[in-house]
């Protein structure tokens, strides 16, 4: 016989969390805001430079935008309706603006970022500056 302890904000949490994803999921796209979703992000970094990889499926590059401003880089931009004479039976997806902001770590190389976009995907490099990169020394035993 197992004794499991009983905690009440797990509870909570846990119909919240699956009130909100009811709520997402049955809101109709005329009802939401514009601003309603955000893409999903990846942030990682290696020796060279810190990347982000947002997804933006059916995101066009002409309805991308990318800032950098004061330490902060924003991604921004629109997914647009498909619309047709279709009957739709489910609507899962959002639509509309989406804005993401970031703070940049003070060894980035601001003007020298860069992004592409490629099958769904924004990926933004991050470059450091020289300064910042890891050495490696070796230190003589004497």
């Amino acid at each position: 016989m197992n004794i499991t302890r009983w905690n009440p904000f797990t509870e909570m949490d846990d119909f919240f969390k699956s009130y909100n994803r009811a709520l997402a999921r049955n809101q109709s796209q005329e009802g939401m805001l514009r601003a309603d979703w955000s893409p999903s992000v990846d942030i990682t970094e290696d020796d060279k430079e810190f990347l982000i990889k947002a997804e933006l499926p059916e995101v066009k590059k002409e309805d991308i935008k990318v800032d950098v401003n004061n330490g902060v880089v924003t991604l921004s931009g629109e997914r647009r309706s498909e619309t047709k004479d279709e009957k739709e039976h489910r609507i899962e997806r959002f639509y509309g603006r989406f804005s993401r902001s970031f703070s940049l770590p003070e060894n980035v190389k601001e003007e020298d970022i860069k992004a592409e976009n490629k099958e769904g995907m924004l990926y933004l490099h991050l470059p450091k500056s020289e300064a910042d990169k890891p050495k490696k020394i070796q230190v003589d035993i004497q």
